[in-house]
């Protein structure tokens, strides 16, 4: 018998051969389809991101426009899903919101057509579409306010944000979150997407496979950092008492959130061009505290881990980004479950194609030939 060698975490252990993206750890890349995200956070926009990740190449401008038009007029959800949002409790998580909507809008679209181009393609717009609109509504629900109607003249991320409030956002503002949903779209094999790989791989519905990676995202070790950074900078308070925390949090051997990547060697490339769009921000509408609580965290713990390979990765400035736009702390991690459908669907789309249902083995280490005690002489 094959004796099979166990890695925690499936570290180092290739799931799938994918083309969707790459990250060099040790250099710092993240790649797209081949394209750097530098280049895509410069020039491109979420849609045609997504639409070059799903696709696998970037549209021309008529496909592009057709792409943006489908998904512009499919934003608005079923009353039923809506009646089904407003009994959620208040006090509920949007995460948990957002799992159970996803998996309702299934309810409404039970064909499973998987080798139809066409359901493909409509699965794959009525997912990135409704996706914003049901966080949006939860958050107005939850505060017992109707939802705000998308406007099919605003642009996705534009629209997402007046959905919010309903008031048209700055477009300096709608820029930038545009761009925050390019840098969290897709990042090869991490948990969510392994979890969505591992759905799509039993040929169940689009709707099962984003409700079961939104699921998986929610976790504090995947998506969730994000809240915690804020909770974090909150419980420093000051700059001056950045030493002494995470001097603190090393004795204590505790993790410091917003650090560290289990890829990434150098500074996540996303955390870099999210500092830059925080003080674009920060300077037109004005610095806080806790940019400089962020900027002394990253200076000492450079000092302290730098050579351990633990730097900023993208959860450590994407909440400075979404507080500084008055987004309450727990739809950070919903806005990155907008972002990362895109990147699940492009998963679900190349799972198909070659599909294999995931069966992975184990390293048994219970006991044999245990012998059954009855009842009364336990």
């Amino acid at each position: 018998m094959m004796v099979c060698e166990y890695k925690p975490g499936l570290e180092g252990i290739p799931a799938a051969q994918s083309s969707i993206s790459y990250v060099d750890g040790q250099k710092g890349i993240l790649e797209y389809r081949g394209i750097r995200i530098e280049e895509l956070a410069e020039k491109s926009t979420f849609l045609e991101t997504a639409y070059l990740l799903i696709w696998g190449e970037l549209p021309s401008q008529q496909e592009l426009q057709a792409f943006e038009h489908e998904v512009r007029h499919h934003r608005r959800i079923k009353y039923r899903i809506r009646d089904m949002m407003k009994c959620f409790p208040e006090s509920g998580h949007p995460m948990d919101a957002l799992q159970a909507s996803a998996a309702a809008l299934g309810l409404f679209y039970s064909l499973r057509d998987l080798h139809n181009p066409a359901y493909i393609r409509d699965s794959v717009v009525r997912l990135i579409a409704t996706i914003p609109t049901m966080v949006a509504a939860f958050q107005l629900m939850r505060k017992g306010n109707d939802p705000v109607r998308p406007r099919d003249d605003l642009d996705y991320s534009a629209n997402f944000l007046y959905m919010l409030n309903e008031q048209e956002p700055d477009p300096l503002a709608a820029r930038i979150f545009d761009i925050c949903l390019i840098l969290h779209v897709e990042h090869t094999m991490n948990a969510s997407t392994f979890s969505a790989r591992v759905t799509a791989s039993t040929l169940t519905d689009p709707y099962a496979v984003v409700a079961s990676a939104v699921g998986t995202l929610g976790g504090p070790l995947h998506g969730g950092a994000n809240e915690e950074v804020i909770q974090m900078l909150e419980e420093i308070g000051s700059v001056e008492n950045v030493r002494p925390y995470i001097e603190d949090c090393l004795q204590r051997k505790s993790k410091i959130m917003g650090f560290g990547h289990r890829v990434y060697k150098v500074k996540d490339p996303r955390a870099t061009i999210l500092q830059k769009l925080a003080e674009q921000l920060f300077e037109k509408f004005g610095y806080d505290k806790y940019y400089d609580i962020a900027q002394e965290m990253e200076r000492v713990v450079e000092e302290k881990l730098g050579g351990k390979g633990i730097y900023p990765n993208v959860d450590f400035y994407s909440g400075l980004v979404y507080r500084k736009m008055g987004i309450p702390t727990d739809l950070f991690t919903p806005i990155f479950a907008i972002a990362r459908v895109a990147g699940w669907l492009a998963h679900w789309k190349e799972q198909l194609a070659e599909n294999r249902i995931f069966r992975p083995t184990q390293v048994y280490n219970g006991h044999h030939e245990v012998s059954y005690i009855p009842i009364d002489q336990r």
